[in-house]
């Protein structure tokens, strides 16, 4: 009988303490983990609807006003400089796709992995109309800061672009990822 009662008075403290809810630390991480999915959302939506064709979603709702892209050519900063870059890609191809192939993050930064594809009809940063096929991976780092894009940084093979989009006949892939090797 006594071993009973010690036993329901163990469990009984087990519950008290377990329904109080997640202790502070615990709560901060599923606030952080809270707000990644919502932020991971948000870019992912922004995106896509900017590859739909709905270009003035690049906008101070989802951009921070002092939004920075990360070039070789240097920072270029502010909504309009970030919509105005991108334009390029939108611009530059028809029957672009534009795929995030996985986005995930810790914290402010999210990574995304992206597949673009798309004919080169259009001037592409500098580069006249080719007429050829792009398939193109890469990866973008994004910092988000109060829920709004707040920096992005593109990784890609530039060789791989180059040489797409000024092969002078046939189907050149010069990407791993359609090469079965990654």
């Amino acid at each position: 009988m006594i071993h009973r009662l010690k036993s329901i008075l163990f469990i009984s403290l087990v519950l008290l303490f377990s329904c109080s809810g997640p202790s502070k630390e615990q709560q901060e991480k599923l606030d952080t983990q809270a707000q990644l999915e919502k932020d991971l959302e948000m870019y992912k939506y922004v995106w896509e609807r900017f590859f739909e064709g709905d270009t003035s979603i690049v906008n101070d709702k989802y951009f921070a006003e002092d939004v920075v892209v990360v070039t070789d050519q240097g920072d270029l900063v502010g909504v309009e400089a970030v919509k105005n870059f991108y334009l390029n890609y939108f611009l530059g191809f028809s029957d672009a796709e534009f795929t995030i192939v996985d986005a995930f993050g810790q914290g402010d930064k999210i990574v995304k992995y992206w597949n673009f594809k798309g004919v080169h009809t259009g001037d592409f940063f500098g580069i006249p109309a080719s007429g050829n096929k792009l398939d193109l991976s890469g990866t973008t780092l994004v910092s988000i800061k109060d829920g709004k894009i707040s920096r992005e940084q593109d990784f890609f093979d530039m060789m791989s672009l180059l040489n797409q989009l000024q092969q002078t006949s046939g189907d050149v892939t010069v990407d791993a990822q359609n090469q079965g090797v990654l």
